[in-house]
């Protein structure tokens, strides 16, 4: 358990902007900043910021909240463990008691495989860096590649040891269980019984997600390679580890690409790592995998520039040049770079400085088009077969922009480049458009086939007798399940968090608050919220809002419970995120009493002019003040008369979608009924349907064309 205080010190301590900005790359935006979903594909920014309220909101997918809720979402740890994160990130210190052997063991099994990589990181350094055959073969290779022991320490190399148990030896004295290290993959079981090491006489690239933690290793064979063995060894998929989503360097590289906004993107380990020394570090590699959407969008997130570095290997160029349709489907902007005969990244970075390596990318980069061509063309040379298929392969790849004017642009680059007709290169890319189309609708149609024919086996009599048998239940089903009636609730609470003390009528009593009109009118009808959250939340304003100076944004924004703290941020985040053109113009009021009226001498014309001026000018002022001053209670009555509308809108809205559900279960109560023909209990609910109907009828009045009168059969 952490302390109430402690949890009040992260808060103050975590803004927003620096929390998000470790994950995502913002930009201004007025008084806020915007960038990118990180929880949803997007290709333009929707993703708010907001430092004044320290809060975040995407407009796109629905996600908000504070900045513990952005690292429970983002590294899918829980609140607790939220919290810890940004303690660590800001230094703040945590006591907590020490958790016992039954409490260890109850641990997420995430946390138990990210300590377990975290461990073998451990034993790989000291192995590198204090056995014999770390430092004659590990280091020795590691040297030999150019790398400093200040890189070797940023980048948590090592090595393993060609030893079938060293490490599983190592860790039960750790008390970490061979079953963990075989879920993470550094352990294999044996077809013999026991288990083995996957990683042996191997240099070691820990590979670090986005937040810095270890979700995998890979591993480079040294000394004697047979053909048996793998040059490299890769971490297998796990609970922490999907290759399709991480990217070797991210880590490391993120706030480089944001301040470059540029990314390179390279092959493997040892070019990244080449490349960072040599002073170029806004690099990423997808680690010898094809490139992959979701490491697309890893990179989309900080960047949409990026340049490809491919060496001369034209076999491996063929091979990943599908990654280039990827990145320009996700509206990537592309630029390629081939390096000379004979030099890859790492060579190359090893050779030249950072200024060297800029100023020949500056020089030597092209567009896709151009490279996939000069690509293309080497097998196309003279064969008209093989130039058409180059051409339609050019064209494919020009569709996939989604951009259209940047479309247009690369359609007439591509029409000189290969001599084509534009029209032609047109028509072709309509058809590549029509038959997407065409094969998304099949593609739903199947979809929706599917489904009906599952619903079509579903047997009808028994569902009837499910009824019969625990009908109540059926019936809760309904009412709970209504998503209307749960809108609703949320509009209601909505008008509570902003407006909840203030005043909109009054009585012989005297003003009755935005709250309390709520409150009174759901028990006038009976009625209590559905949603046992938004229960809580109105329970805990009517009984803290009588409290002196009670702050509701703070008091719900940094609430103990995680669900409400982020509901309330949501609601605050609507609320101060709204168009310059609804945001209400300022008066300021004219202040009469600025004017100074001078004493009269009226024996002395000049005096008696500048009074009189004076008097005009303090009249004048004291006309526009009385003026503005109508204007500011004619604006506040118009704004109080439009928010009791309102809420009085809903409040019709709800009780009448209440009342509806209501109709619902007694439709479904009549179905019951005339399976059991007791004529006297159909007329009875008969009867008490055509009462549900006046009331509906009756509500739905003071809503005019506004209300929808659902008609149920």
């Amino acid at each position: 358990m952490i302390d109430r205080q402690i949890v009040d010190k992260i808060f103050d301590a975590a803004r927003i902007e620096d929390v998000v900005g470790d994950f995502v790359s913002l930009r201004k935006r007025g008084a806020n900043l915007i960038g990118l979903c990180p929880f949803h594909n997007e290709k333009t920014g929707s993703f708010n910021v907001n430092p004044a309220r320290n809060i975040f909101k995407c407009f796109g997918c629905g996600e908000g909240g504070n900045s513990v809720h952005f690292i429970m979402k983002h590294e899918q740890l829980s609140y607790p463990d939220a919290l810890r994160y940004l303690a660590k990130k800001y230094h703040i210190e945590i006591q907590e008691r020490k958790l016992t052997e039954e409490e260890k063991n109850l641990q997420s099994e995430r946390e138990s495989l990210l300590l377990a990589n975290e461990f073998a990181v451990e034993i790989y350094a000291q192995c590198l860096n204090n056995r014999p055959d770390g430092k004659a073969v590990g280091k020795a290779y590691f040297y030999e590649r150019g790398f400093t022991d200040e890189t070797i320490k940023r980048f948590n190399l090592g090595y393993a040891p060609d030893e079938y148990e060293f490490l599983i030896n190592e860790a039960q004295k750790r008390g970490i269980p061979v079953e963990t290290l075989e879920k993470v993959g550094l352990a294999l079981k044996s077809d013999k019984g026991g288990y083995y090491e996957r990683f042996r006489g191997r240099v070691m690239f820990p590979i670090h997600s986005i937040s810095g933690k270890i979700v995998a290793f890979g591993g480079r064979i040294l000394g004697n390679k047979t053909d048996k063995l793998a040059k490299y060894v890769n971490s297998p998929e796990s609970e922490i580890y999907h290759k399709s989503n991480e990217l070797y360097g991210i880590y490391f590289a993120k706030n480089e690409i944001v301040k470059q906004d540029k990314c390179f993107l390279v092959e493997g380990y040892t070019d990244v790592i080449s490349m960072a020394q040599a002073g170029v570090k806004n690099v990423v590699a997808s680690s010898g995998t094809s490139l992959t959407q979701g490491q697309i969008k890893l990179i989309h997130r900080f960047t949409p520039n990026i340049t490809v570095i491919y060496d001369g290997d034209a076999a491996g160029i063929k091979a990943s040049i599908r990654g280039i349709d990827l990145l320009l489907a996700e509206g990537m902007k592309v630029k390629t770079v081939l390096l000379p005969n004979g030099e890859d990244p790492d060579s190359f970075a090893r050779s030249h400085n950072a200024s060297d390596f800029i100023e020949f990318v500056n020089n030597n980069q092209t567009d896709f088009i151009h490279f996939k061509i000069s690509i293309l063309q080497q097998d196309a040379k003279n064969d008209p077969l093989k130039k058409a298929e180059m051409v339609k392969e050019v064209i494919r790849t020009i569709a996939i922009v989604p951009d259209m004017l940047l479309r247009a642009e690369y359609i007439k680059e591509c029409s000189t480049l290969l001599d084509v007709n534009e029209q032609a290169i047109y028509n072709e890319i309509n058809k590549i458009k029509l038959q997407e189309k065409q094969d998304e609708l099949k593609r739903l149609e199947i979809e929706k086939n599917r489904e009906q024919n599952q619903l079509k086996s579903i047997d009808n009599q028994q569902n009837i007798a499910q009824i019969e048998e625990n009908y109540e239940d059926f019936a809760k089903k309904i009412f709970v399940k209504n998503k209307k009636i749960e809108n609703l609730e949320r509009e209601l609470l909505t008008f509570v968090i902003r407006n909840g003390n203030s005043a909109i009528l009054q009585d012989e009593n005297g003003e009755i608050f935005v709250a309390q009109y709520i409150k009174a009118t759901l028990e006038a009808q009976n009625l209590k919220f559905t949603n046992p959250l938004f229960t809580q939340i109105f329970e805990e304003f009517i009984a803290e809002s009588a409290k002196q100076n009670f702050d509701v944004e703070n008091y719900f924004k940094y609430h103990n419970n995680q669900y409400i703290s982020k509901f309330a941020a949501e609601i605050i985040t609507e609320k101060y995120t709204l168009s310059k053109m609804f945001q209400e113009e300022e008066i300021t009021l004219t202040n009469p009493d600025e004017i100074v009226i001078p004493e009269v001498d009226y024996e002395d014309e000049q005096s008696v002019r500048a009074y009189n001026k004076a008097v005009k000018e303090f009249e004048q002022k004291k006309n526009q003040h009385n003026r503005e001053l109508k204007l500011i209670v004619q604006r506040k009555s118009e704004k109080i008369v439009k928010l009791f509308n309102d809420i009085q809108r809903v409040l019709i809205e709800y009780i009448n979608e209440n009342t509806l559900n209501e109709k619902k279960i007694k439709l479904e109560q009549l179905k019951k009924t005339y399976l059991s023909n007791n004529q006297d209990e159909i007329r009875k609910i008969q009867t008490e349907l055509t009462e549900i109907n006046t009331r509906i009828n009756t509500l739905s009045k003071p809503l005019g064309n506004r209300a929808i009168i659902k008609i149920l059969k």
